[in-house]
């Protein structure tokens, strides 16, 4: 699988992560990903998008270290990972990745007590780990929650305290697989209210999703794998790209037919934002 980096990634800083024709397979089976590049700007909410069994998870264990690559390397802060002790170390406070299912990763008694899991294993000061566990939960809108069994846990707030507990390790790139899936539509906007903070707090969030809707209303930049290889840039600009959307097998967002519609009606002038969400489309349809 070929990839390629959309040029405003390498033009300004130095990705805080990035894959360099990278590669991966499973034993005995056949490559997952092969030649892919990925860099991770920081400051910026990146969409990774593809159909099921494209790859995305595989792509984000080798991004966290969960997984090394075959080929291709893993760059920090433009330096060659090291998988030792001391590197992965620095790449797993720096990256952190949080799993689709909340009960592959919850397994403490309590939410505070999961939630410290991580700042402990770092050998950090009580004090200290207290302070991120607080602030943890504080970020997630959970510090209610602290002492609740996490057994007694709704599924979303399942899904925020596990994200939490990546938090409390203050990781500059948190990478979350399908965050949404199997929330209710509340759910899911307070989850995306959540992730709104975090990024104004200097988090950058990669967001696994088949939900193209989503990630046009919610991303700055898209990386789209399907079986042609890897393309990043712009998320309004791959989600435009009905070709690259078709071998993705991934739909057209309903916003940008909407926004077709009433440009090709007048009722939108040129150069003017289309409506991304279906209360927006009603907001803007109303009358005056």
């Amino acid at each position: 699988m070929s990839g390629s980096v959309d040029a405003h990634a390498r033009g300004g800083a130095v990705p805080v992560v990035e894959l360099a024709g990278a590669g991966f397979s499973y034993p005995d089976g056949p490559p997952v990903l092969r030649g892919v590049d990925l860099a991770v700007a920081g400051g910026r909410c990146l969409a990774l998008l593809g159909r099921n069994g494209s790859g995305k998870t595989t792509l984000m264990r080798l991004l966290s270290g969960g997984l090394r690559c075959g080929e291709g390397r893993l760059l920090l802060d433009g330096e060659p990972v090291a998988y030792d002790r001391a590197g992965l170390t620095r790449l797993r406070t720096t990256v952190q990745l949080v799993v689709q299912d909340p009960d592959d990763q919850l397994f403490a008694a309590s939410v505070a007590q999961d939630v410290s899991f991580g700042p402990m294993n770092l050998g950090l000061p009580e004090p200290e780990v207290r302070a991120r566990v607080a602030g943890a939960l504080d970020a997630l809108d959970i510090a209610a929650l602290a002492d609740r069994p996490t057994h007694l846990l709704s599924y979303g707030q399942r899904k925020r305290a596990a994200i939490a507990g990546a938090v409390a390790m203050r990781p500059r790139v948190l990478v979350l697989d399908e965050p949404t899936a199997g929330l209710d539509p509340h759910g899911q906007e307070r989850l995306l209210a959540v992730l709104e903070r975090l990024g104004e707090s200097g988090t950058t969030v990669v967001m696994a999703t088949h939900d193209v809707d989503l990630a046009l209303r919610w991303a700055d930049d898209a990386a789209v794998l399907s079986p042609a290889g890897l393309r990043t840039g712009p998320v309004a600009e791959l989600l435009a790209d009905r070709g690259l959307l078709e071998g993705a097998r991934l739909r057209r967002p309903w916003a940008m037919a909407a926004e077709e519609v009433l440009r090709a009606r007048g009722l939108l002038e040129s150069g003017s934002p289309g409506p991304r969400t279906p209360e927006e489309l009603g907001r803007w349809a109303a009358p005056a």
